[in-house]
């Protein structure tokens, strides 16, 4: 029983239901009803997590995700964070987190993160990180590449929120479980898992349609939006990494 994950998803709901959000949400019995499993998710938004979360309802799963730790310092999110039995993660120290995400897939625990690390600027898949999949060949669990698009028109960075009753579309997708073996060689296995869900989030792209007038920002240059393009996201990351660098050692 997770009753306090239960009134926070209510809550959810409400929100989605008072913003008019439109969701189609596909590959939703893609996640096992039981056991342990890594949930693979892109990062356009601020609100993916709980659109991902979403996706696990109809199993009846709740999924316990990985959040950077200064979250659960927070005096309102920590204790809630904790509640749910979501994961901190120290990025100067990441083994500790690593250990209690495999205990929790061990445990029979849908695992949410995201490979990306960081929010995607460009609304293109970032490189990935390999703990995902290392994650899922320790504990011998499945991934559930998991794809979300349009969140980034309802928040993201650097661009208009549209947190009121603007009826966004919102797509979230989860794919067929992708299974790593024993001796499957991470870096190889990532870059596998990165192109899967590639192909899925451009069909989603393509199923969604573009945006067009001034919300084309929302759209990845690729595809002739106005969003940043691939070298640009990466060289702002760069510049925010650098000034938080600075603020701690300065």
């Amino acid at each position: 029983m997770d009753p306090l994950y239960r009134v926070v998803v209510g809550a959810a709901r409400s929100l989605f239901a008072g913003q008019g959000t439109r969701f189609t949400i596909l590959g939703e019995e893609h996640v096992p009803r039981c056991g342990g499993a890594v949930m693979a998710i892109n990062h356009t938004g601020y609100l993916d997590f709980m659109y991902a979360g979403l996706a696990a309802r109809r199993s009846g799963r709740y999924v316990r995700f990985m959040a950077k730790q200064s979250v659960f310092g927070h005096r309102v999110t920590g204790p809630l964070m904790r509640g749910m039995k979501h994961i901190p993660v120290d990025r100067r120290a990441g083994q500790g987190s690593f250990e209690a995400a495999v205990t929790a897939l061990r445990g029979g625990e849908v695992v949410g993160l995201f490979p990306e690390a960081t929010m995607s600027r460009a609304f293109e898949l970032k490189e990935f990180k390999l703990g995902a999949v290392r994650m899922a060949q320790e504990a011998q669990v499945p991934i559930l590449p998991t794809t979300i698009w349009g969140s980034q028109k309802v928040w993201s960075k650097n661009t208009p929120k549209h947190m009121g009753r603007d009826h966004v579309a919102v797509h979230i997708t989860v794919g067929e479980p992708f299974h790593v073996a024993a001796g499957d060689d991470p870096v190889e296995t990532t870059s596998r898992l990165r192109e899967v869900m590639r192909v899925q989030l451009e069909a989603q792209q393509a199923a969604y349609g573009p945006f067009i007038g001034q919300d084309a920002i929302f759209q990845p240059a690729r595809l002739g939006g106005g969003a940043p393009t691939v070298e640009e996201a990466a060289a702002a990351d760069h510049h925010d990494m650098t000034r938080t660098r600075d603020k701690f050692t300065g």
